[in-house]
């Protein structure tokens, strides 16, 4: 698992227990830590038997009703660490008919709300607990019937639930437990300070769990404002600092960058490409696929539709490649993710740290290949050193040894055919059912499909060139974070 470590936060508030993460769950169970029975049944029935570190850690503490400070990174668990209290504290007190919500959890892309709420969502039936998702991208007015309806938590990104409280169709007035996830990248979104107008709507009392990577700068001022006494839970790695994963930089020249990219695209397991425009996603996209790869782009000139289609693919291994832009991605957390692939070089440490993570989740191996151009050799190796890794650094072409032999150390997932239920409703125009070869962009000729953005040249990540951006399509930017109305 990967962790980052900035430097620890000066405060005379709960002191922070360090916990080593262990290779596989051990110690107590659930039932040892105060869950309650209907939970630990409901765990029982997914085959979830033995907490992971963040959660033996935490639970006690968030159990208690204690505001919890969680220092963990992606894969550690963190999920379950949050969601399991949430839903043990309002399933204690289960409410029906028409209601305003009285849980809030805030994360900061439309795919990790899906996946906070797919992992949680079963365990919330076992308890009574009414659980849904609010998010842009989506259509608005069945966000809205939910919440007429009535539910009890409300899982959402920050510009979106905004938006319905200013139209009165949601309130957080008796939202008795926040969780605030990734909040380190919704500081680099920029999104604090609407997080902070919609934590001062919720009662002062009220229970606060935030789980980062790292809890430095504007995160510090944010767990100082609304965060009590908070019991502070830290999962780290004995004697290793870096992400346990295997880091590689390979030069190369601009002519021989798509051919390896290919190569590599063909290990067997899933393998996650990053760039850094939405255009550069589309475009190398295309390239794999006409080689024969099952590739999937995924990035934010895509409607959310796409987005999830193409991450469903990416899940099930129906489309082992997935191609991503860095804002995209934070919202990917999906296991034995075998290979992480720099397509581009990321723009800092912080961010080389947060794509590798996407592999090595959870004690699973995993490797981390860098291309770089000659030009891109002396800043890489400066980021390097800031993430705390140093990989060998080797000139390749395509078909070299070296590259043989790693893409033949994949392992082969079996794929996942999710079923259809209405093919009217499953397919595109027409009724037609969505097709292996159909376009990342979600049409069914040709390569992937142009996003507006890219077709005027606004749509914030372009090709070659950092800088623009038109948040109406919700584009990442190079160099400062997207305004978007997540």
């Amino acid at each position: 698992m990967t962790l980052i470590h900035p430097a620890p936060i000066e405060s005379n508030e709960a002191e922070t227990t360090p916990v080593a993460a262990p290779e596989a769950p051990a110690g107590p169970t659930f039932g040892q830590l105060g869950l309650p029975q209907q939970l630990v049944t409901a765990l029982e029935r997914r085959d979830i038997r033995r907490p992971f570190a963040i959660q033996t850690s935490a639970l006690p503490d968030a159990l208690a009703g204690r505001d919890v400070l969680g220092k963990a990174a992606t894969g550690s668990g963190k999920t379950l660490a949050f969601g399991l209290p949430l839903l043990a504290r309002l399933g204690a007190e289960v409410k029906h008919g028409r209601r305003a919500p009285r849980g809030l959890v805030l994360v900061p892309t439309r795919e990790l709300a899906q996946q906070v709420h797919d992992n949680l969502a079963p365990l919330g039936q076992a308890t009574g607990v009414q659980l849904a998702t609010v998010y842009g991208g989506a259509p608005m007015y069945r966000q809205i019937q939910q919440l007429r309806r009535g539910v009890d938590v409300i899982i959402a990104t920050p510009g979106r639930l905004q938006d319905l409280i200013s139209q009165g169709e949601a309130t957080l007035a008796e939202v008795v437990i926040t969780v605030l996830d990734e909040a380190d990248f919704m500081a680099d979104l920029g999104f604090l300070p609407v997080v902070k107008e919609l934590l001062d709507q919720t009662a002062a009392d009220a229970q606060r769990l935030l789980f980062s990577a790292t809890l430095d700068g504007e995160v510090d001022a944010l767990v100082r404002r609304y965060l009590k006494d908070p019991a502070r839970h830290e999962v780290k790695r004995p004697g290793d600092d870096a992400p346990p994963a295997e880091h590689r930089a390979y030069t190369l020249a601009f002519r021989d960058k798509v051919g390896l990219a290919k190569e590599l695209a063909r290990r067997p397991g899933r393998t996650l490409i990053f760039v850094r425009t939405q255009l550069g996603a589309d475009r190398l996209t295309e390239h794999l696929l006409e080689a024969g790869v099952k590739a999937a782009a995924i990035h934010g000139g895509l409607p959310q539709s796409a987005r999830k289609r193409a991450l469903e693919a990416f899940t099930d291994a129906r489309s082992p490649v997935l191609v991503a832009t860095d804002v995209a991605a934070r919202g990917i957390h999906v296991d034995d993710v075998s290979l992480v692939v720099h397509y581009d070089p990321p723009a800092d440490s912080k961010t080389y740290l947060h794509r590798s993570g996407r592999t090595a989740r959870a004690g699973a191996a995993g490797v981390v290949v860098s291309l770089l151009l000659p030009d891109q050799v002396g800043q890489s190796k400066r980021r390097f050193r800031q993430a705390k890794v140093d990989p060998a650094l080797r000139r390749v072409t395509p078909g070299d040894q070296e590259i043989a032999e790693l893409v033949a150390s994949g392992v082969h997932v079996e794929p996942v055919e999710r079923p259809v239920r209405d093919s009217r409703r499953a397919g595109g125009p027409g009724g037609r059912p969505r097709r292996e070869g159909d376009r990342p962009g979600g049409g069914s000729r040709g390569g992937p499909r142009r996003s507006y953005g890219d077709r005027n040249r606004s749509g914030g990540e372009r090709s070659g060139r950092p800088g623009g951006g038109d948040r109406r399509f919700g584009g990442e930017r190079s160099g400062r974070p997207p305004r978007t109305r997540d």
